[in-house]
Formats: structure tokens, sequence, C-alpha cells
């Protein structure tokens, strides 16, 4: 049976393994922050621990393949709460949801005594939370200049947005979303989000835009 020192120690190092994940998700106020995934993972190593020491009082082993997978079970509801679906079909929360589910196999392998796995798997969640988000906001950065919004008002003539996507298509750009309102008379509104391959192309498609037979006026705006 495990010795009061070793139960001490498993105990601590769950603790501070868990904290690393847990301070990254509190420096950016995530729903579950450090002291939601120091809990999850002192409560996993616990139940882990439980496990030895049931095995040993009745001579049996199936007690860490039951506990062990109800917490991994378990932990999907909690997770399941930080995820949070915004305006526009946005949702949130999947990495601390999955950061979560990460402290909880870091906790039950810190109680089963697999100190390598669990210090290693701390390592790789934090250079993925940390460095991966970096090199995602990066991304992002970059995705977001080239996303870009025209509004057009034209005269509502059959075939006019055919006209438009053709010019759209010759640039290559992609429509994110297109709105059209009608106008007193004949004119209609016609307000475009777009992707561009390139962000040196705005000015040469607004022009071109412009050009179309019908089309009062163009402008772009971010």
């Amino acid at each position: 049976m495990l010795g009061f020192q070793e139960v001490i120690f498993r105990l601590l190092l769950s603790l501070f393994l868990s904290s690393i994940i847990g301070l990254d998700r509190e420096s950016i106020n995530k729903p579950a922050g450090l002291r939601t995934h120091v809990l999850v993972s002192l409560a996993s190593t616990l139940i882990m621990l439980l496990t030895f020491y049931l095995n040993e009082l009745y001579d049996s082993y199936e007690f860490t393949d039951r506990l062990a997978a109800q917490v991994i079970s378990g932990i999907g509801f909690l997770g399941a709460g930080t995820i949070l679906r915004r305006d526009k079909g946005i949702v949130t929360g999947l990495t601390t949801a999955a950061s979560l589910w990460a402290v909880a196999a870091i906790g039950l392998s810190v109680g089963a005594g697999f100190y390598t796995g669990a210090i290693l798997t701390t390592i790789l969640v934090i250079i993925i939370l940390v460095v991966f988000q970096r090199l995602g906001t990066f991304v992002s950065i970059r995705r977001s200049s080239n996303i870009t919004n025209i509004s057009i008002v034209s005269v509502n003539k059959p075939g006019q947005i055919g006209k438009i996507g053709q010019i759209l298509g010759e640039y290559n750009v992609n429509i994110n979303s297109i709105n059209i309102e009608h106008r007193d008379g004949e004119l209609i509104n016609i307000e475009l989000e777009v992707t561009l391959n390139k962000s040196n192309i705005k000015y040469d498609l607004v022009k071109s835009l412009a050009c179309v037979e019908n089309i009062i006026e163009v402008s772009q705006y971010n």
C-alpha cells in the first residue's frame, strides 16, 4: 500500500502540473481557469489513489478500470459547460474543454505513478496552448486582413448579380455573405463581405465593379 509521503507527493505534483495549464487559461479569462483545472487534476489523482487502495483492500483490480473510466467520461460534462455558442454561430470554449480533459488524464497518470507521461504531457499541452495559439492568431490576422466589405448601389436589372459575380470570379474572390435591399425606385443596395486572395487588389476590384453597366456607386470598407 502507498505510504503517506508518496500520497502527498503525488497530490502535490498533480497540483503543480495542473496549475501550469490552469494559469494559461486564467491569463486569458477563460471560463475554466486555475482553480477549476487544479481541482479536476487533484480529484482525478485522488480517484486513482483510491482505486489502488480499494484494489489492495479487496484484492481485486476491477476498481482501477471502473473508476478511471468514470473520470474520463464524467469530465465531458464539466468540459461541455465551458463550450458556448455565440452570435453568428461562433463556438468558443472547445480548447478549454480539451485542456480539462487533458488535466484529468494527467491527474490519473500522477495518481498511478506514471510521472514521465504526466510531466511530458503537461509540457506538450503548454506548447499547444501557448505556441499554437500565437500561430493561430498570426494566421487569423493574415486572413482577416484579406476580408473586406463592399457596398454597391445598382439599378435593379435582370442579370446584374451575375455580372457582379463574374467580376468577383475574375479576381478569385470568395463571397462570405451577401445582402440585397431594395431602395426607392429601381435601385438596390448590395452588401458583400468577401475574402480576397491578395490584399493589394482591393482598388482594382472596386474599379472593375464600378465599370459594370448599371452600377451607380461602389464603396469598400473593412
